[in-house]
């Protein structure tokens, strides 16, 4: 991976869902885990990051963490859900459990005025906790109607308390687009096609003349391996499929 974004999970069940969305605007996107050594990261060289919602409360002790500062210096980061509560925290603001959870369809009121997206927007939210101050150098841009941030911003940072890669946040694709052009600066000019092509050019450079098996189980992962290999070296493959009975 060189440019394109990559997405920290931090245990979301739609973190699939921001890499798809990014793809579907054109823009190379990794999902990886929370926990990948930075220098991992920066072999990477993104040109953004997002962090992903979770199910967990930041201030946990077995809650999954990272320094984002580290990774805003290799990149801007967009928190979305835990991700804005974690980086609220680490940047020294306060998170607590909020008296009003808020779960399914909210409306949140932006303070600033953002391309495609209405001052006050329909929104898919589901956190126990809020922050309830917001680190030093970054402003609130937008509350929920229970007057809790909903999004901040902030040196080399943005994020939101809602999550914009699904379909009830029905602008939630201008935020994200807002970030991945404006703020991390991606042209839009990826596609699967190329992406395609590329992994099979390096599959012919890695294995040259020699022959390869690989393991089939039938399912999507092995499938779409067995068919990238075999499209880059042919009858040098041998797919072994194994009846066990399951």
């Amino acid at each position: 991976m060189r440019g394109g974004i990559l997405v920290l999970d931090f245990g979301s069940q739609v973190t699939q869902l921001i890499a798809r969305r990014l793809r579907e605007m054109e823009v190379f996107s990794e999902l990886l885990p929370h926990h990948i050594d930075i220098e991992k990261i920066k072999e990477k060289k993104p040109l953004g990051i997002i962090l992903s919602g979770g199910p967990l409360s930041v201030n946990g002790e077995k809650s999954p963490t990272k320094n984002v500062q580290e990774l805003t210096e290799i990149a801007p980061v967009m928190g979305i859900c835990y991700g804005m509560q974690l980086m609220a925290k680490e940047f020294g603001g306060i998170v607590e459990k909020a008296e009003v959870q808020e779960y399914g369809l909210q409306k949140v009121k932006w303070k600033e005025s953002l391309k495609n997206v209405p001052e006050e927007q329909q929104v898919w939210m589901s956190h126990g906790d809020v922050v309830k101050v917001p680190p030093p150098g970054f402003k609130v841009i937008a509350h929920s109607e229970e007057g809790h941030p909903a999004a901040m911003s902030g040196p080399e940072a943005f994020a939101v308390q809602f999550h914009p890669e699904v379909v009830h946040t029905p602008c939630g694709t201008a935020l994200l687009r807002n970030f991945i052009h404006n703020i991390a600066g991606c042209k839009g000019d990826w596609t699967m096609a190329a992406f395609r092509q590329s992994e099979i050019d390096k599959i012919r450079a890695q294995v040259g003349d020699k022959r390869v098996v690989c393991g089939l189980s039938g399912g999507v992962d092995s499938s779409v391996a067995a068919i990238l290999l075999h499209e880059a070296i042919g009858d040098q493959l041998n797919c072994i499929f194994v009846d066990h009975g399951l």
